[in-house]
């Protein structure tokens, strides 16, 4: 690491970590666990006192026990009755608790990014907008006057007509482009069926850190968007951004129709022009509910009756003018098939991706789609 001196020049020397306290580094640690445990405080507390066995994590003059009492007056959890008047309860995370791991899955997957002013999203076309490009043009008539840029046309002013005799006409000003800022809404969908845990591998767990690293992104730096999000599997419903730590999968086959239909519905209501789907899934649409409410059913490879449905699905969403993003976790060649027809239906964009690089491809996506309005 280098630190510059008051004279010129650098003075170099190790890398030295920033200071935790032995509550912070612990603190760290519960907030990852707590987010793989779906918010079950106790079992993340076992595995914290695993951790320390093996780690040594903890000093006698500070224990997880003094960590936990740390959390409660910290207010981090409290202690739940429970609802059933046995008298018994346990300790249960806070509002506070699931802020702080929003803000670490958004350290974690996209940086540290800071908190920007009014944090729109740009379109690609300058013109009578808010934000300014740094490109400087001739006046025109019809400019806002707090458009004109002060400094350069005073210096216009000077050039064609001297210090002596300064006067600044019209023909000396010029104005700095701006840009039109657009709101974005954003359904996020996630795939919640079982394959999502299946094959020894936990996908649900990133994909719950992505969406809360996502809401924490708009929330912070793009105030004026929305996110909405949902989740899929025999049926869709949609979730609160607090309930995302406690999300999980079930025993559930993959209704993708019923999620497109659900988040089409949501953005229906939304008055932005600028509309997306951002779609995380793992397994082929295997599972339809049928207009008498019985669900058609069929894990064998892809069902032409079941794609088909998502197709139409797709071109309907093409029709309202929201482009759908998938982000497959999968590699299987029939099923990447699948999602390259599907993508082709709405126009859309597919990712192919682990579960390593998904993060950061949602959010180099959602930045790029700074896009001019989309005439509805």
């Amino acid at each position: 690491m280098k630190e510059k001196t008051n004279k010129s020049g650098f003075v170099f020397k190790t890398y030295e970590a920033p200071h935790q306290s032995p509550f912070e580094k612990l603190f760290e640690i519960f907030k990852e666990l707590i987010t793989h445990t779906s918010g079950d405080f106790d079992e993340a507390i076992e595995w914290l006192r695993s951790l320390d066995k093996e780690y040594k994590l903890t000093t006698p003059e500070y224990t997880i026990d003094d960590f936990i009492e740390d959390l409660k007056s910290k207010g981090y959890i409290r202690e739940e009755l429970d609802p059933n008047g046995t008298g018994e309860g346990g300790m249960t995370i806070t509002a506070k608790t699931e802020r702080a791991i929003r803000q670490q899955a958004l350290d974690q997957i996209f940086g540290k990014i800071k908190r920007s002013g009014s944090g729109n999203h740009k379109s690609k076309g300058v013109g009578l907008g808010d934000e300014h490009t740094g490109d400087l043009r001739a006046y025109q008539f019809g400019d806002g006057l707090d458009k004109v840029s002060m400094t350069e046309s005073l210096k216009n002013a000077q050039i064609n007509n001297g210090i002596g005799d300064f006067s600044l006409t019209e023909d000396d000003l010029v104005v700095e482009e701006t840009l039109h800022k657009s709101q974005m809404s954003t359904v996020l969908m996630i795939d919640i069926s079982h394959s999502m845990i299946l094959y020894g591998e936990d996908r649900i767990t990133p994909a719950k850190k992505v969406a809360m690293a996502l809401a924490e992104l708009i929330t912070t730096r793009y105030p004026k968007d929305t996110l909405e999000i949902l989740v899929f599997g025999n049926d869709a419903w949609p979730i609160k951004i607090k309930e995302l730590p406690y999300l999980k999968v079930g025993p559930y086959h993959t209704n993708t129709v019923a999620g497109l239909q659900l988040a089409m519905d949501m953005l229906r209501r939304k008055r932005n022009t600028n509309k997306q789907i951002f779609m995380i899934t793992d397994g082929k649409p295997s599972c339809l509910r049928m207009p008498d409410g019985q669900y058609y059913k069929n894990s064998n490879g892809l069902d032409p009756f079941i794609t088909n449905k998502c197709y139409a699905m797709a071109q309907q969403a093409r029709r309202l003018h929201i482009p759908i993003t998938t982000f497959m976790i999968a590699e299987d060649p029939y099923l990447m098939q699948f999602i390259r027809e599907f993508t082709q239906a709405n126009r859309g964009k597919a990712f192919y991706t682990g579960l390593k690089g998904l993060g950061e491809m949602i959010f180099e996506d959602y930045e790029n789609n700074r896009k001019k309005r989309i005439k509805g």
